[in-house]
């Protein structure tokens, strides 16, 4: 007699209304959950990325694209439209990443569902909306939320298809473009061929049935191909991972999923409960089970085997595709442990206690994300908006720190709040990124605009705190004097005016 897990897993590939109901409700609620706080922390640069190349004209964007990010492109893509109708404030831009989140919240409960029963679907789900890379990647302006979504939802699709036993064309079409489009999306998605092996391998499906699914992969690789061709020559794009050394045992262990090592001890100790209780059961739960665990490990153990012997290329945030992953993975472990009390109720009671648990280790990483620097340590692009419109007057000068790295550039403020900036003469400025095929507006140097400059009495430098681009000296070497300063978060705004002859 099969056990109650495996009836419950058997009965998760059929319509069940309340099952669907119940798996539609844990994605709203998460997606409700992303949306706090949403729009409290200001832009930073990689988002800066996403809003200045969806605010480009479409061919302006499509010739960036043969230049720079093709990996983002159809994230890109999208977003032109979406800023076309919501505008670009951090609430409108973030938005459909916490509907994405929302998406990835519940089909990592739909393929809980099919592997393990109802059961763990809602465990998993639970655990999911409180998993601090999800609810991070929940409010990030980039295409990591969506590629969490791709990756749970195709995953679920490939189970049903297997266990329907369905070799008709159109459904493998439609898994074939879901998953070359999921490549084209982002394209580390890529390495989930190899957990969908895993499913055909533990499935055990008809010859027939793993020829369509063979023949689905290869045309998903025709799909995706050309958008591998162009993001092969642009491997320059991820050399700054060569001076970044992400790839530390914390990273890993505890920032790629968890934030904090209180969380990655909670979450790591029901992961391993979930492996000892689970390798009890026999039949579909542990075949499921070794799926949810290749798409742990199997991802992050290629990327960082690339990253010591090819080039560099891991980044915590490359595997957030793995966090539904990574949830169902602890659900187990919550199931597990729970299994182990005899009566209903009390089963209940400690599962419910354990996802308590867990939720109140990561509510301070939650808070922690929604704060107004908490973006890529301090990001205060916003601040200095609000600190230039308050302060400056129109016909004044500006200029930026250029001395930083592009994603840290000062410069940044001005294109992402424009209207902050309005009257001002960006007397640097050479040519705007929409008119270059590069990401960034291209600025002359200071030595080089003296004669702008000196036709303004007043000249506002926004200068970083952590480094000393000269542009103030420069300034004071002109002939004007700080009569002011305004201390930011990670910046300084200067005021200077010309001293009279």
């Amino acid at each position: 007699m099969a056990a109650p897990g495996q009836r419950d897993a058997a009965r998760g590939s059929r319509p069940d209304r309340p099952a669907s109901l119940a798996i539609t409700l844990l994605g709203i609620v998460g997606g409700a959950v992303t949306l706090i706080g949403i729009g409290i922390p200001s832009f930073w640069g990689d988002e800066a990325a996403s809003v200045m190349s969806a605010e480009r004209p479409l061919p302006s964007l499509l010739a960036e694209l043969t230049h720079v990010d093709a990996v983002h492109g159809l994230y890109y893509l999208f977003l032109h439209f979406w800023v076309g109708v919501a505008g670009t404030s951090e609430t409108a831009v973030r938005f459909p990443s916490a509907v994405a989140a929302g998406l990835a919240i519940a089909g990592t409960a739909a393929l809980g569902r099919q592997l393990f029963g109802m059961r763990v679907a809602v465990i998993a789900g639970v655990v999911a909306m409180t998993l601090p890379q999800l609810t991070r990647m929940g409010i990030e302006a980039r295409s990591y939320a969506f590629g969490m979504a791709a990756a749970v939802w195709l995953t679920w699709l490939l189970v049903r298809l297997i266990r329907r036993g369905e070799t008709r064309r159109r459904w493998w079409a439609v898994y074939a473009v879901g998953a070359g489009l999921s490549v084209v999306l982002f394209m580390y998605l890529a390495l989930m061929v190899v957990v969908h092996l895993v499913v055909v391998v533990t499935e055990r499906p008809p010859q027939r049935v793993v020829r369509a699914w063979l023949g689905a992969v290869a045309a998903a690789g025709v799909v995706a191909l050309p958008l591998i061709a162009l993001a092969m020559g642009q491997q320059g794009q991820i050399a700054f991972l060569t001076h970044r050394h992400y790839a530390t045992f914390a990273n890993v262990t505890v920032r790629q999923w968890f934030g904090t090592w209180y969380v990655a001890v909670i979450a790591w100790a029901l992961v391993v409960a979930g492996v000892v209780t689970t390798l009890r059961r026999g039949g579909r739960i542990r075949g499921g089970a070794l799926v949810v665990w290749a798409w742990l490990v199997a991802p992050t153990a290629i990327l960082l085997a690339g990253n010591a012997w090819v080039h560099p290329m891991y980044n915590m945030r490359y595997l957030a595709f793995c966090a539904p992953a990574t949830a169902l993975a602890i659900g187990l472990g919550v199931d597990g442990l729970a299994a182990f009390v005899h009566g209903r109720g009390l089963r209940t009671a400690v599962a419910a206690s354990l996802l308590v648990a867990l939720a109140i280790a990561s509510a301070p990483t939650f808070a922690a994300q929604r704060t107004l620097y908490a973006k890529d340590g301090g990001s205060d692009l916003r601040q200095i908006a609000d600190a230039v419109h308050q302060h400056a007057a129109a016909g004044d000068a500006v200029v930026f720190d250029e001395s930083t790295k592009p994603r840290l550039k000062r410069r940044l403020a001005l294109d992402l709040y424009p209207s902050a900036f309005a009257g001002l003469d960006d007397v640097a400025l050479a040519t705007r990124a929409a008119d270059t095929p590069g990401l960034w507006d291209e600025v002359a140097p200071l030595d080089e605009v003296t004669a702008a400059v000196l036709a303004h009495h007043v000249v506002w430098a926004v200068e970083s705190t952590n480094t000393r681009s000269g542009d103030v000296t420069a300034l004071e070497g002109l002939g004007y004097r700080v009569v002011e300063s305004f201390p930011l978060h990670r910046t300084v705004l200067y005021e200077l005016e010309r001293v009279s002859p």
